[in-house]
């Protein structure tokens, strides 16, 4: 029996995974009513890959949006290029979008399917390796022994606190992200980007009606949240010199939409990523930030990953330290190109520059994993 601790993207991925290869799994989140807050999400191509390894491919299809363009602009609106995405294999859309809790839903919907239990409002308190077990406490006051336990429980893991006292909280990186959610643009047909201003914006479809727009900024440290009014206000502000549809948003948008503001931060934990039967996944050790659009992706394929290591390995040990082996790489190129285009966003960098870094991390990550 796994435990799964979190139960969102790569945590529900990688119980999808295990389940399917005969491994009885059980998912504890901490939310007691298992929701997901956000606005869409951007889904690549190498992301549409692994989730048509879990069969999830059509579900999102159809209750997303998916194209294969993403149109270049000036700040002001004054197009620039178009950028074709690649098909990476055959009968895959090349890139896409989808609001988070749908996404969140198809994947839920998976996991009911399958029969996986699903335990809410509870997370772990005490973790313990006992031979070819881990002794259990759960928040509630209950124990249970199991052969294996994922964390999978988001950038402030309580698994890997519990458990890698050689890891420590991800690195700001100076940098925060906007998210707004709001009805499409009329017109808007393909993925846009914003490009020569010192905060660079996005839109990407997540439905026939409706659209997501992201911007970067200088993070700057506040005594306390923004209000709903202020969110509201100072993206308006900084959407001020915009043209195209990133104008239309501005000019268009109303307090009733969803907008958000968060830091960003990024951390490639050292390895071991596994301690005894204890082993971490997504955000709980790869966390990167949105510059490549591959924070879901990499959580879905270090799901799969774990999954095909443990079933093709001789012990659970040599799994684990197979599925580390096989994901330390790649997870560590797509944080470093993150991170570094992050750098020269705030520096004012070359933007020729940008498009090399970017370009090249993106080519790799189409490359199979």
């Amino acid at each position: 029996m796994a435990l799964i601790v979190g139960g969102g993207i790569g945590g529900m991925a990688a119980a999808i995974a295990l389940s399917e290869r005969g491994v009885k799994v059980e998912i504890v989140d901490l939310d007691p009513e298992w929701r997901v807050y956000g606005a869409g999400i951007t889904i690549t191509g190498p992301t549409l890959r692994a989730y048509r390894r879990l069969g999830l491919l059509d579900a999102i299809k159809q209750q997303g949006a998916i194209t294969n363009k993403t149109r270049l602009f000036k700040y002001d609106g004054t197009h620039l290029h178009d950028l074709e995405e690649p098909v990476i294999e055959e009968g895959l859309p090349a890139t896409g979008g989808i609001m988070r809790p749908i996404l969140h839903r198809i994947m839920q919907k998976r996991v009911k399917e399958l029969e996986i239990p699903v335990r809410l409002g509870l997370t772990v308190t005490a973790l313990e390796n006992e031979g070819d077990e881990v002794a259990v406490t759960f928040s509630d006051g209950s124990n249970a022994r199991y052969g294996l336990v994922v964390g999978s429980d988001s950038v402030a893991s309580a698994v890997r606190d519990l458990a890698f006292p050689h890891m420590a909280p991800a690195v700001p990186t100076g940098q925060g992200c906007w998210r707004i959610s709001i009805r499409k643009p009329p017109g808007l047909e393909y993925g846009e980007f914003y490009l020569g201003h010192e905060n660079p914006c996005g839109i990407t479809a997540c439905a026939p009606d409706s659209v997501y727009m992201w911007m970067l900024t200088r993070h700057e440290e506040r005594e306390r949240f923004m209000d709903e009014e202020e969110l509201y206000n100072e993206l308006k502000r900084l959407l001020a010199d915009f043209g195209g549809n990133a104008g239309w948003i501005r000019d268009n948008m109303t307090r009733q939409d969803w907008i958000n503001y968060r830091p960003l931060a990024a951390v490639l934990q050292p390895k071991p990523w596994y301690n005894g039967r204890i082993v971490l996944l997504g955000d709980a050790v790869h966390a990167t930030t949105p510059h490549l659009a591959s924070g879901a992706g990499m959580a879905v394929e270090s799901g799969i990953v774990l999954a095909e290591e443990l079933a093709a390995a001789a012990s659970a040990e040599a799994g684990l330290l197979a599925y580390q082996e096989r994901r330390y790489p790649r997870c560590k190129d797509v944080i470093d190109s993150s991170v570094s285009v992050g750098r020269l966003q705030l520096a004012h960098g070359d933007p020729r520059e940008h498009a090399h870094i970017l370009e090249g991390a993106l080519s790799r990550l189409n490359e199979p994993f």
